[in-house]
């Protein structure tokens, strides 16, 4: 059996750190298949191989890593998040400290020159204070550098230890040797060095602050998961940690107060809050019997419940791994960019030394080595791919942590991303477009008789039946708290109805067969039985004494917003189809009420794949929305499919996201953050790879012969830190989305 490793990994810096840690992992003997989330900073690997192996393989690749397991986990990678974040500050306002007052006194012409002995022991002092920057403020870039070099790697380390170290060499050696260049080219960029150390670690805490907030859905999923539980054990309650309770044990669970583990109720009622599950913010009514789930809110009564699902198996920590695993994954367009990415660095360097020498062996002056090296180094500094690395998954883990908001379960990025791309949509009818159980809809009842008194009739001839026809008469009666009658002689006629004597006299509940067999007259009810049956209702007479006293309707009710949620759909141009195994009439009258585009109906199980896929070969993007057993294969054929959250076990895992509400409004939501989300991913990438088109050409000097501009290593500094700034930001805007109608 594969199992999965989750990793918080240090050390990353761009997206060449992804594809060294992915290759390190991928390598592990035992590892199936191995992604990194560089926003997160996290690694997952599936397969059988051990947390120490992969640990050593990252490790071995110049990075550090350490297991994710519990929640206090998370929680200790949180602080060292925080921790790094206040170094980075330290860091960058060190760097700061000593490479503006150089710059600010340098343009003003206040620092001495090098022609004096005393000039040159200030540079040699400044250069010292550069290296103690170097090493204390820009240290683990140069140690980053280093330990990609050794495993044959470059990164975003690699460009800034070279270009700042370059910078800082070039500079003593200067201050060391004036003469080695022309009088117009002694200058010393020890201000360049500490600057560009200062704006990048200022960068770096700035994108980490704000990655931390895009990762908000889970810490608030986390967040729901209460530390104790009030257990009642030999009679007596207790508080223990959470995870000391066990499968079968019996918990209290007061007012206000949010459930600790899945159970069921065994004593009392209460309304329970389930929007973290649903997203819907009306309390359910909940009473003996019924399922309960962790992280849910006790609104009013207390009750006992007993332990089902604890740990892992849990709702909670079932969709607290399913918005990770979606959070890590990648879609297409993210793959892309890795591959892109993996061969950046490199390129940049080739670029680097090309513009080096370009500078020396085409330029011209006394300033000529000096351009050189200031070129080279802006190269490398505003090349760093950080952008290029954020701008796929920073929108991914927003977009999955908004869609879970909506009670909309994620289970990929490749859905995420294709889910934007559907035109037809494929809609099963029970439980999906319809409640999925009997109810009554309406009771018509003649002559002297109520609708309370046919109703009351009825359930009471019922309440023997173990049909759902018959519990759905019970169930209306039960809500509209009518008595039941004493019965004798119940009977059910296979087919046909029921037949019993209530209060003497001679009660028969059924269909037009059995009416006709028994000689009742049902024709003053034709008109009312067409009517009901043209819109998908189920009709069953009732006959007292032999003679029709009315009829009660049932059928499997349609959804109170399915309406909405397909005019919804049309309104984004997809085309909606009714895809079940009932029959003609029934699928065409509930269609009818929705305003479904297209029947297909009397399909058999394992038929509904095949026409999923024969709307695929006519070239159109499907999406399945199903909620049984039946729907599996059709879900998992689909381009994208979507699995109701209130049915099968297996549909819910044949599909690529899941409805926790129930509501087809989901579907429509889903949609509109797919778009939401690829858009906001277009954003970023188009951001980063303009960024890195203009700016590479710029810092290499092209615009130099014609407007004499050579762009400042600072500015470039600058430039880098803020693109990966400027990445985090547009994606935390997906936090504010909300799906139109939502």
């Amino acid at each position: 059996m594969s199992d999965q490793t989750r990793l918080s990994i240090s050390g990353m810096n761009c997206a060449g750190c992804v594809s060294s840690v992915e290759r390190a992992l991928n390598g592990v003997a035992g590892v199936s298949t191995a992604s990194v989330n560089f926003a997160e900073h996290t690694a997952v690997a599936e397969g059988n191989a051990s947390v120490q192996l992969l640990i050593d393989a990252v490790r071995a690749a110049g990075y550090d890593a350490a297991e994710l397991v519990s929640a206090a986990d998370e929680s200790e990678k949180e602080l060292a998040e925080s921790a790094h974040y206040r170094s980075l500050l330290k860091k960058a306002a060190f760097a700061g400290v000593v490479g503006f007052p150089q710059f600010v006194f340098g343009m003003a012409g206040l620092l001495p020159t090098f022609e004096t002995g005393s000039g040159r022991l200030f540079w040699l002092a400044i250069g010292l204070l550069t290296f103690v920057v170097l090493a204390y403020s820009g240290g683990h870039y140069f140690s980053g550098a280093w330990k990609s070099a050794r495993n044959r790697n470059t990164n975003m380390d690699t460009l800034i230890a070279l270009g700042t170290g370059t910078a800082w060499v070039y500079s003593m050696v200067i201050v060391a040797n004036p003469g080695l260049v022309p009088s117009m080219a002694q200058h010393a960029y020890f201000e360049a060095a500490a600057i560009i150390i200062a704006l990048i670690n200022l960068g770096s805490a700035l994108e980490l602050r704000a990655r931390s907030k895009t990762s908000e859905a889970i810490k608030r999923l986390i967040g729901l998961q209460p530390k104790t539980a009030r257990v009642v054990r030999n009679g007596i309650e207790e508080d223990i940690a959470i995870e000391e309770v066990g499968l079968d044990e019996t918990l209290r669970v007061r007012p206000g107060e949010r459930l600790a583990v899945d159970g069921v109720i065994i004593e009392g009622s209460s309304s329970i809050n389930e929007s973290m599950l649903t997203g819907e913010p009306t309390p359910v009514h909940k009473r003996a019997g019924d399922d309960v789930v962790a992280g849910t809110i006790n609104k009013t009564g207390s009750f006992l419940f007993q332990a089902k699902r604890i740990g892992r198996d849990t709702a909670l920590a079932q969709i607290i791994e399913m918005v990770r695993a979606a959070q890590a994954s990648k879609p297409a367009i993210g793959r892309m960019v890795d591959k892109v990415a993996a061969v950046f660095v490199p390129g940049v360097l080739v670029i680097t030394v090309i513009t080096f020498f370009a500078w020396l062996n085409f330029g011209s002056g006394e300033q000529v080595t000096s351009f050189a090296i200031v070129t080279a180094m802006t190269v490398l500094i505003i090349a760093c791919p950080c952008a290029l690395g954020l701008a796929t998954p920073i929108s991914i883990m927003a977009g999955v942590g908004k869609a879970a908001e909506f009670g909309t379960l994620i289970r990929n990025g490749d859905a995420l991303q294709q889910a934007g791309k559907l035109d037809t949509i494929i809609l099963d009818k029970t439980g999906t477009v319809t409640e999925g159980r009997p109810s009554v809809t309406s009771v018509l009842a003649l002559d002297a008789w109520t609708d309370a008194q046919l109703l009351q009739w009825a359930a009471s001839a019922e309440k023997g039946s173990e049909h759902p026809l018959a519990e759905a008469i019970v169930t209306a009666a039960n809500e509209q708290q009518l008595d039941f009658l004493q019965v004798t002689n119940f009977s059910a006629i296979a087919g046909h109805g029921v037949a019993a004597v209530i209060e003497g006299r001679s009660v028969l509940l059924g269909n037009r067969r059995l009416m006709s067999d028994r000689d009742v007259d049902i024709s003053a009810l034709e008109a009312t039985v067409q009517e009901l049956t043209s819109l998908a209702q189920t009709p069953m007479f009732m006959a007292v004494d032999e003679k029709a006293v009315g009829v009660i309707s049932v059928s499997d009710a349609i959804k109170a917003d399915s309406v909405e949620a397909i005019r919804r759909m049309h309104e984004i141009g997809l085309k909606v189809v009714l895809l079940t195994g009932d029959n003609h009439v029934t699928a065409n009258a509930v269609a009818k009420q929705v305003g479904i585009d297209e029947v297909i109906a009397e399909v058999l199980p394992q038929e509904k794949a095949d026409k999923v896929a024969a709307m695929q070969a006519r070239g159109e993007v499907v999406g399945m929305v199903g909620d049984g057993i039946n729907d599996a294969p059709a879900l998992a054929r689909a381009d994208v499919g979507f699995a109701i959250g209130t049915g099968t076990d297996v549909a819910i895992e044949s599909a690529d996201i899941t409805l926790m509400r129930g509501s087809l409004l989901g579907v429509v939501d889903a949609i509109a953050i797919s778009k939401a989300t690829v858009r906001n991913i277009k954003q970023n990438l188009f951001g980063a790879f303009i960024y890195n088109s203009l700016g590479i050409p710029i810092a290499a000097g092209v615009l130099y012969p014609f407007i004499g501009l050579l762009l400042n290593p600072m500015i470039a500094g600058a430039a880098m830190a803020m693109s990966s700034v400027t990445v985090v930001t547009n994606a935390n805007r997906l936090r504010f989305f909300k799906p139109t109608g939502s």
